[in-house]
């Protein structure tokens, strides 16, 4: 009987995580189709990101965001469109998402926390890392951009997905060489929507100049724990052996009931 806890904790432990802090977390998929991606900044073609994650924001004013979300090999793969923003203020509107790669949920910026920003209609984005304390940098330092890494924004078009109707996309390529391979990141996004200039954030409601601390940030995990390399096939064979101990002790309990 003890097994049959033991094996019990143990697949509970790897279930998604339930977060209590009142946002919902995100599931991140494995995909074997994000190398196929155009990076042009949109949507390009029927099937592109379609093998993703999908989560949608509504926001009060009416504001609806599109997140698409997936890793591959060496890479986590983010998709953001707002799909109701259509004053398109190439230069100022822009994208920026964020990972606190060890989840830490710190009240300032550490150095384990990157952020990856674009601008509407620029085909090369910008990379920030936490851990700094001077005055006007909001606690985040510039760095170079790394190897594989992409970030690049455009206007939509006739393939998009959801509207024909044109509005700011921001494609990200992420690589794992910088972010870790975590089954669980504490995650963070900010479309900026300069004519009104209102922040549409993940959490929602999150203000700052620049982004939010991280002990604000919700959560991005690896329900099957493929990103870290914790495969799923693993889980299936914990189930099978709860599944059998649980069976098992069935029987043990029929047959001590037929003795009595």
């Amino acid at each position: 009987m003890a097994a049959f806890w033991l094996v019990l904790i143990v697949i509970l432990a790897t279930l998604p995580y339930c977060n209590v802090y009142g946002f919902e977390s995100i599931p991140i998929t494995v995909s074997g189709t994000m190398d196929h991606v155009t990076f042009d900044g949109k949507w390009s073609f029927e099937k592109e990101w379609k093998a993703s994650s999908l989560n949608t924001y509504d926001y009060d004013n009416g504001q609806q965001i599109i997140l698409r979300t997936a890793h591959q090999k060496n890479f986590v793969y983010v998709l953001l469109e707002a799909l109701t923003d259509n004053s398109l203020d190439t230069g100022n509107d822009y994208a920026i998402i964020c990972f606190d790669t060890k989840n830490l949920k710190s009240s300032n910026p550490d150095k384990d926390d990157y952020c990856f920003m674009v601008k509407l209609g620029e085909q090369v984005g910008t990379t920030y890392v936490g851990g700094y304390l001077l005055n006007g940098t909001y606690h985040f330092e510039k760095l170079p951009n790394p190897d594989g890494y992409v970030a690049i924004s455009s206007v939509s078009d006739k393939n998009d997905r959801y509207t024909p109707i044109p509005h700011p996309s921001y494609e990200f390529r992420i690589p794992t060489d910088v972010i870790g391979r975590e089954s669980i990141y504490g995650f963070y996004f900010k479309v900026h929507d300069s004519k009104s200039n209102i922040d549409f954030t993940y959490p929602q409601n999150l203000h700052d100049d620049f982004v939010a601390s991280p002990d604000q940030w919700g959560e991005i995990y690896s329900p099957d724990k493929s990103l870290p390399e914790f495969g799923f096939p693993i889980i299936l064979l914990l189930i099978s052996i709860t599944g059998m101990l649980f069976v098992k002790q069935l029987k043990l309990f029929k047959n001590i009931s037929i003795i009595k």
